[in-house]
């Protein structure tokens, strides 16, 4: 491994992989694969300085099922205040006091609370304490912040052991 080509392996995947989905071999899309195999390794190559240790394995896959369950009753209610016909919605701003450390478990929660449909996390504060938050629909931000670290936070603190 070098700077060059930090990720071999990866690369000659991504070469054989690009080439089987194009289903077809031609002096174009074989110099277009070579390029993509080697940046995509150079581009990523930052990814494998963090260190994860995942504590609980099983709660990472109960955390994934949780939040696919939440994208789905999202879904339902964002379309149901969309299609209603007098649309009584209430945008706010709120700020998220974070109790999670480490850049990966922070990570994972944005992330969360923006694979939600009808929220999204649109900054994190210089301190490293608030994530500021969108919600399309919240009548009560104090009963967001709660939902929101009983059933991500909470559970990310227990995965990763922070």
């Amino acid at each position: 491994m070098n700077k060059f080509l930090p990720a071999p392996r990866l690369s000659l995947f991504l070469l054989i992989f690009w080439l089987l989905i194009q289903n077809s071999v031609t002096p174009g899309l074989l110099v277009l694969g070579i390029i993509l195999a080697l940046a995509i390794p150079l581009y990523t190559s930052r990814g494998s300085d963090f260190h994860v240790r995942v504590a609980r394995p099983f709660k990472a896959l109960e955390y994934c099922f949780i939040v696919v369950v939440d994208i789905v009753i999202s879904n339902f209610s964002i379309a149901a205040i969309i299609l209603s016909p007098r649309r009584r919605i209430y945008p706010a701003w709120v700020e998220y006091p974070l109790n999670l450390e480490g850049e990966l478990p922070i990570t994972i929660l944005a992330s969360t609370i923006s694979l939600t449909p009808g929220t999204i996390s649109t900054e994190f504060s210089h301190d490293g304490r608030t994530l500021l938050i969108h919600s399309l629909n919240v009548s009560d931000a104090d009963a967001m912040i709660a939902k929101i670290r009983q059933r991500y936070e909470n559970r990310l603190k227990v995965i990763f052991q922070c």
